[in-house]
This record gives C-alpha cells, structure tokens and sequence, in this order.
C-alpha cells in the first residue's frame, strides 16, 4: 500500500518523530524492533536508528536528500561523524537550529524558513545541492511542520498564500496541494512522512485526507 496510518512512540505526530533523508528512512533509537520492522517494510527502504544530541525527534532536527543533511546543533561530534556516511553535512546554529522544523527539501530544491538568515540558506544550498528560498508558509516561520514533500509534489497548509505557493513550487519543482492530516490538523509537516513511494500518516487521519495526500503526493 502508498499510505499507511500510526503513532510514533505513541504519538500521531508521524512526521516528528521520522525523517527521509534521500534513501534512507531515520527512525529513532529508542523505537522497539518490531516498530521499526514494521515502517522498514511499508516505506521499502532501508531504516537507520538514530538520535540527535540524545533526542529522538529526529523529523524536528534533520532533513535532507540524497546529496547532504542538515541537523540541529544540538547535535555531538559523534552524530556528526555518522551523518557523514550518508551525505555532507551542514549544521544549523544560533537558535535557529530545529532543522526538520525550518526547512523542507526534496532532490530538486529546499525551502527554509524566513528565520534563518541568508548565509545559512547558502550553506543548505551548498551542502544538499539544491536551490534554496526562504518563505513562510501560511504565515508561519516554521516551514517543515507545514509542509510534506517528496519527489513528485508537495502537500502543505491548507492556508498557504499564492506567493508561497510559487515559491515552493519554483523551489522544489512539483506541484502544491493542500490538505489536513489526523481529523483536521493543517500541521501536516509534523503529521506525515513520505518517500517517493509511501507514506506514513499519524493515526485518526481520514480516509479524504489519506486520498489527498496520495494524490499530492504522486503515490498512485
């Protein structure tokens, strides 16, 4: 199936909690095997255990695609060196560092919040390959809760402005579409994960809002 429903950890905010990053699914250490068997065979894609600096948020603290990452500063050296495998790395700093919050990506573009400055979106840029915009979404600075984003489209805020739109769109090169997850919520950043080919959708979702997202999100 393209679309699967569940909580993380005991919560529906999916998209906390699990960050795609190029082929690669990142789930947290503390998540029990048969969790992480279960997401490893919906997603298709290989899992990796992980935490940032401790915490296992890691759709709040890390993103990228199959070029670089970036992560939190809360991130230690150890973190760092492990990330390395899977791409170069940027580390996003001085309060602005919550890097699955401000940011989305796919392989063609990134956007990132208004909040990190102009130096920071050069480093993105560098580091996953891609051109950057900064925009808002909905009027709010924190881009990856509002937004989902794969390969082929973008869900995001049902909220989002036209000239958002346009920058996401010009960004990532897909189409936008908006929609809710989990009975209404428009954070649908924090409550979905996706690939190119699945997704994961916090629980209580509605089956019009799952068929949203596959659409958006080109999974059928």
């Amino acid at each position: 199936m393209p679309i699967s429903t569940g909580d993380v950890l005991g919560h529906s905010q999916v998209g906390v909690y699990l960050s795609v990053v190029g082929d690669v699914l990142f789930v947290p250490g503390t998540l029990e095997s048969e969790i992480v068997e279960e997401v490893e065979s919906s997603f298709e894609m290989e899992t990796h255990r992980f935490l940032v600096g401790g915490s296992s948020l890691l759709g709040s603290l890390l993103r990228g695609n199959r070029k670089g990452v970036a992560v939190a500063d809360i991130a230690t050296q150890e973190d760092l060196d492990e990330l390395s495998s899977f791409g170069d790395v940027v580390v996003l700093e001085s309060g602005v560092n919550a890097a699955g919050n401000l940011m989305a990506c796919n392989d063609n573009g990134a956007v990132v919040s208004t909040t990190i400055p102009e130096l920071g979106a050069e480093m993105i840029s560098d580091v996953l390959g891609v051109t950057v915009a900064r925009t808002e979404v909905a009027g709010h600075n924190t881009v990856g809760s509002m937004v989902v984003a794969n390969n082929k489209g973008v869900l995001t805020h049902p909220d989002v402005k036209t000239s958002e739109v346009e920058s996401i769109e010009s960004a990532l090169g897909v189409p936008v579409m908006v929609g809710t997850v989990t009975f209404g919520s428009p954070f649908v950043g924090a409550g979905c994960c996706a690939s190119d080919s699945h997704a994961l959708v916090g629980a209580g979702s509605t089956g019009p809002e799952l068929n949203r997202i596959e659409d958006a999100l080109g999974l059928i």
